[in-house]
């Protein structure tokens, strides 16, 4: 989305540089040597994943609530072992209980949403904050009942899994603000 765009929609630009900031932060922290691809690049050369180059997905019913779309930003590799996503919520829509073997960090891009801890209160989640989700937690995370959610998520992986799905968050567990 344009910056333009983003502003007339209603993401301050302090919003918009906070992501920028965020997204290059983790960029910097990651970026080792690339993956070659194919013969026209080498360990030392820059890759460029371009946007649109891989299909967005729907959240498989069997770990989500509602609506929810996956759009895919990188995958993990030999060289960066985490992935990055973006992911939308849709009012209401939300994640099962669920943990991660090497902990994941999400950058609300925008909208409202919600996440909670095991034993913990439902904490609201805004544009700009990041939340860390510490390897093994038990968590769920989502968007408000009536406004949508997109964060990016920043999973780590061990042994080529990322994620450990667990039973869905009933509606009373939702609702309990």
């Amino acid at each position: 989305m344009p910056l333009f765009t983003s502003i007339e929609k209603g993401l301050s630009l302090k919003s918009i540089l906070r992501f920028a900031l965020c997204a290059a932060a983790l960029q910097s922290g990651l970026a080792t040597a690339a993956e070659p691809q194919a013969n026209t690049t080498t360990a030392a050369d820059q890759q460029i994943i371009r946007a649109g180059a891989q299909p967005s997905a729907v959240g498989p019913a069997d770990y989500f609530t509602g609506r929810v779309r996956v759009d895919p930003v990188w995958p993990a590799n030999g060289s960066i072992n985490a992935s990055g996503g973006l992911v939308t919520f849709e009012p209401g829509a939300r994640s099962a209980w669920h943990t991660h073997p090497a902990g994941q960090r999400l950058v609300v891009v925008s909208g409202v949403g919600l996440t909670q801890e095991w034993g913990k209160p439902i904490q609201e989640i805004r544009p700009g904050d990041v939340v860390w989700c510490p390897p093994g937690v038990k968590h769920w995370h989502g968007a408000a009942p009536t406004t949508a959610m997109t964060h990016l998520a920043v999973t780590g992986t061990v042994d080529g899994k990322n994620v450990t799905w667990m039973e869905k968050v009933t509606d009373e567990q939702y609702s309990m603000r």
